[in-house]
């Protein structure tokens, strides 16, 4: 893995220099907040996601997102292995096998067997929910990573 030497800084302000797109993700988001999408499922996913792209800043964002929506920190702190881990429940475990493939896509892109998995456990709505979500971390990340998105000091 490279590291880099970021500044306190983000290299751009997208808020600023891209207000219309930039306030569209945030209505997405908002739209998966108010769905069908358990809430910690949803910020699980983001966290998980967050970890295999490298975005400091929605990996601290989203764990305490799920801290404050009840996922415990052994869970929290398990994540990164949540395969070897008991703590996980069937849907939560579908959720996040399918965001890390639709996270790193290969050749065969998402397996039928990771889709079967989650669309056993998720009804049309709540995988709807999913797809999105996982598509707009993403995209998040993508924002987070290249403008080099600090943490928020917290003390």
């Amino acid at each position: 893995m490279t590291t880099h030497t970021h500044t306190a800084e983000p290299r751009l302000d997208l808020g600023k220099a891209a207000p219309q797109a930039y306030r569209a993700l945030g209505t997405a988001d908002q739209a998966i907040r108010t769905s069908p999408l358990d809430p910690a499922l949803r910020e699980l996913v983001k966290v998980r996601i967050s970890q295999i792209n490298g975005c400091i800043f929605c990996i601290d964002s989203h764990s305490h997102e799920a801290l404050e929506v009840g996922v415990s920190m052994d869970r929290l702190l398990q994540l990164v292995a949540w395969r070897e881990s008991a703590l996980f429940s069937p849907a939560e475990r579908a959720a996040l096998a399918y965001a890390e493939a639709a996270t790193v896509l290969t050749g065969d892109g998402v397996s039928d067997e990771i889709w079967a998995g989650v669309r056993e456990v998720l009804d049309d709505e709540q995988l709807g929910a999913l797809v999105v979500q996982v598509a707009l971390m993403n995209a998040y990340n993508r924002i987070g990573v290249p403008l080099r998105m600090r943490a928020r000091a917290r003390g």
